[in-house]
């Protein structure tokens, strides 16, 4: 249903607007959310929305919870470019039928994605290694720096919901028993160093982690399959409840990341509203280019330039070709 009021809604807006000027565009204000992907993806917009269709454009700070709650609300900001809805759903889907907000397009093509991962090295050198399960066939490949005896699973830190599906999952799957511990990083920094750790003594490495991050662009990892879907009802009831008393296999939900535009802006943008139509980027690319943003200590602006100067192939097909040259003679 979403998809069809979304689309409705700029139809009618392209469908009115298709002969506008550029800069018909007029003020847009954009989400500049608190962290990295989200803040490049509101840079990105930014440089192509003014420099390509003569907006005036300016970021305000942005966080899920509040920037939804004022475009609901109050109808600004107009646009949040990294929306992810499992928090905001139901009220979602609300204003989307009642007609305040407009989803435009799935900004992440796969979506969010967390799970347990293993360094790619390791998957490319043994490719018999595709699910959980066979990953804890072998511990002796993922060795425990204080008992190499035994295998070890990294955990998220503490506080965090992945905390409670991780504990569950170690049970549902037997890990004790084949071997393995949960090791308790204590913090994001320390988790991170873990990962970077293994690839520095190329050694095996299983845990939590998600995508789209820096880390993931700087160290390939693979993502492990649980061999079953996703169990929405199981997942609620119990892989996500800390400590559940019977836990079963069941793989990590695929958190939707869409853009969301309020219905003003989608009926005054015109075929601005187009771009954001079909803008979307792979979590791939994402990671490669946060990883560049670590490396080289670059503001949300300089690595939103950075993506537009390298990657063209992906940024021009969101625009016309004149959008597209007016964008270049800007960087």
């Amino acid at each position: 249903m979403r998809k069809h009021i979304a689309a409705a809604v700029f139809a009618a807006a392209l469908y009115t607007f298709a002969g506008a000027a550029h800069a018909d565009c007029g003020s847009v204000s954009i989400a500049e959310m608190n962290w990295a992907s989200a803040g490049v993806a509101a840079n990105v917009d930014k440089i192509i929305l003014r420099e390509g269709y003569g907006c005036s454009v300016d970021l305000v700070t942005g966080d899920t919870l509040p920037t939804f709650t004022a475009m609901n609300e109050k109808g600004q900001p107009d646009v949040a470019p990294e929306l992810w809805i499992n928090a905001v759903r139901t009220p979602l889907d609300q204003a989307v039928s009642e007609g305040r907000l407009v989803i435009a397009a799935g900004i992440l093509s796969e979506g969010g994605q967390d799970g347990w991962w293993i360094p790619k090295f390791l998957a490319d050198a043994h490719p018999e290694i595709k699910t959980v399960q066979q990953a804890l066939e072998h511990p002796e490949f993922f060795p425990s720096p204080n008992d190499p005896k035994k295998g070890v699973i990294y955990n998220c830190p503490p506080g965090w919901q992945c905390q409670a599906s991780l504990g569950n999952l170690f049970r549902a799957l037997d890990g004790e028993k084949k071997g393995f511990e949960i090791v308790e990083t204590g913090s994001a920094a320390a988790l991170d160093g873990t990962i970077a750790n293994a690839f520095e003594r190329k050694t095996g490495w299983l845990g939590y982690y998600w995508s789209p991050t820096a880390i993931l662009g700087k160290y390939p990892m693979v993502r492990l399959s649980f061999g079953v879907p996703h169990d929405k009802a199981e997942w609620d009831a119990c892989t996500s409840v800390i400590d559940c008393a019977n836990p079963k296999v069941n793989s990590y939900p695929v958190s939707e990341v869409f853009t969301v535009v309020t219905k003003q802006f989608a009926e005054k943008a015109g075929v601005a509203a187009d771009y954001l139509k079909k803008r979307k980027w792979t979590n791939d690319v994402v990671n490669s280019v946060l990883a560049w943003q670590t490396d080289n200590q670059g503001t949300n602006e300089d690595t939103a330039k950075y993506f537009l100067k390298t990657h063209e192939d992906i940024w021009t097909t969101w625009v016309s070709p004149e959008i597209a040259q007016k964008v270049k003679a800007s960087l």
